[in-house]
């Protein structure tokens, strides 16, 4: 009996003592961010909080000196900065064929460089190298964002874009959505240089009976009424929400139909019978089904000045390369060829745009920043044109608080990707951005980069410095 006893109290000293242990035992942070304000993207308020990261994603939220028991491999001191989710490019391009491919990868280190952590590829010709890409920066083996990639594009014969996948027939529509599927990408991108409004259609419906979001540019032989049905997701800058919010849009669509009208010719007939009713019908039509829209106000901005804007001395050239910064001849020479009324045209229509976006977002239809940079398009630069986009936002009207929300808030939610990312909260990806200056009082201090946070990585600024360094071409 008495030995019974004897083991009976061994055993419990032993239990109290692991007890004990396990009370004083800390929890352990990879990183710790101390004294940061802290912005709420869906309130905007901050507030004075310590952040603690662990194997890429954000551990706990505490108070700012509230007593925990983490022990804490690195602490990054942000008093008097701003931490908000890293930035997201909404609509980028990585294209340009396989002797672009070096540049492409270049442009990786400049989204990191400019706190954008998440890119949305919104179609090219590069995807195997994307997809490597893609697979690497997730193992933490290459630097740069996120990618969520739509791959090649949906068009019609002969489309613009080298590698898009080319629908005819209902078999084609089929085929093409089946190579995407077996591709794994993460959405499905439909371009309107040479695809029928038939096809166009038909290959949002069947890409939504596959489950997959669909974003695209819209053929002006269908309305925009029409595709919103067929069950678009997001629609690719504004050229198609005005023809939607035009009085005459039927009529102009028939003349398209019939080749009575072209594209450009298009652009003044819907401008100006642009109606605040039916606008307000279609703003409406717009929220009830989900759909995004993607303004792109910076680049077009950019396009419509070219004949004005003497870019040779941009900073940003030394990063292109001479391969990128060939791709933009073609529309260099359109714009310096093109008749003073196009000129004018063209800069009435950038400035309509600018408030068609401010009236898209007072009206509750959800936006999306993205910047359309990559080859092709000229002095767009990736990473900074990200910013130009936020500004020029804000400059059409839209605060701060609401810029903000169309990039990684808003670009979650289009993505269904909410469980991850787009704010900051327990259980999220740690994509983080550090800022010296509060961006809700000046937008332009989205580029007063302190320090980012990929994951595990740690970027301060001297690192940031390095990697703009790293990303000059010869």
């Amino acid at each position: 009996m008495k030995e019974n006893i004897k083991i009976w109290l061994s055993c419990s000293v032993l239990i109290l003592l692991a007890s004990c242990q396990t009370k004083s035992a800390k929890h352990h942070a990879d990183i710790a961010i101390t004294n940061a304000n802290v912005i709420d993207l869906e309130t905007g308020k901050s507030s004075l909080r310590d952040l603690f990261l662990s194997e890429g994603k954000i551990q706990a939220i505490l108070e700012a000196g509230a007593k925990n028991d983490f022990a804490v491999d690195t602490t990054i001191d942000a008093t008097g900065k701003y931490v908000l989710p890293g930035f997201w490019d909404n609509h980028i391009h990585l294209r340009g064929g396989d002797s672009l491919i070096a540049n492409n990868k270049n442009f990786l280190k400049l989204f990191i460089a400019n706190g954008i952590t998440t890119v949305r590829d919104a179609g090219g010709d590069l995807t195997h190298s994307v997809m490597g890409w893609k697979q690497q920066i997730a193992d933490e083996k290459l630097v740069g964002p996120t990618i969520f990639t739509a791959g090649p594009k949906i068009d019609g014969p002969n489309s613009t874009w080298a590698g898009s996948l080319e629908v005819e027939t209902d078999e084609d529509i089929v085929h093409a959505l089946d190579s995407l599927e077996k591709l794994k990408v993460d959405f499905v991108k439909i371009y309107d240089s040479r695809i029928s409004g038939e096809n166009y259609l038909k290959s949002i419906e069947e890409a939504k009976k596959r489950g997959f979001t669909v974003s695209g540019h819209m053929p002006f032989t269908v309305t925009l009424d029409e595709t919103v049905s067929a069950g678009m997701d997001g629609i690719e800058h504004l050229y198609y929400i005005m023809k939607g919010c035009a009085s005459n849009e039927v009529e102009v669509t028939e003349k398209l139909k019939n080749g009575e009208m072209g594209f450009w010719g298009a652009m003044p007939a819907l401008m100006s019978t642009y109606s605040d009713s039916t606008a307000q019908t279609t703003f409406k039509t717009l929220i009830e089904n989900d759909v995004f829209v993607v303004p792109t106000l910076h680049i077009g901005k950019t396009l419509s000045y070219l004949d004005e804007v003497d870019h040779s001395n941009d900073l940003y050239l030394k990063y292109m390369g001479k391969g990128i910064i060939k791709t933009y001849e073609g529309r260099i020479r359109g714009a310096l060829n093109a008749s003073e009324e196009a000129r004018k045209s063209r800069k009435e229509l950038d400035t309509f745009f600018g408030h068609l976006a401010k009236s898209l977002n007072t009206a509750g239809v959800q936006l999306l920043a993205g910047s359309d940079s990559g080859a092709f398009n000229s002095y767009t630069y990736p990473g900074i044109s990200l910013h130009g986009e936020l500004q020029t936002m804000v400059e059409n009207g839209i605060s701060p608080l609401d810029a903000l929300r169309t990039s990684a808030y808003n670009g979650a939610k289009f993505l269904g990707q909410t469980d991850g990312y787009g704010s900051i909260s327990e259980g999220k990806v740690s994509d983080l951005v550090i800022l010296e200056g509060n961006p809700l009082d000046n937008i332009e201090n989205t580029q007063n980069i302190y320090s980012v946070i990929k994951g595990t990585q740690v970027f301060s600024k001297e690192q940031l410095n390095n990697l703009l360094d790293e990303a000059v071409m010869p």
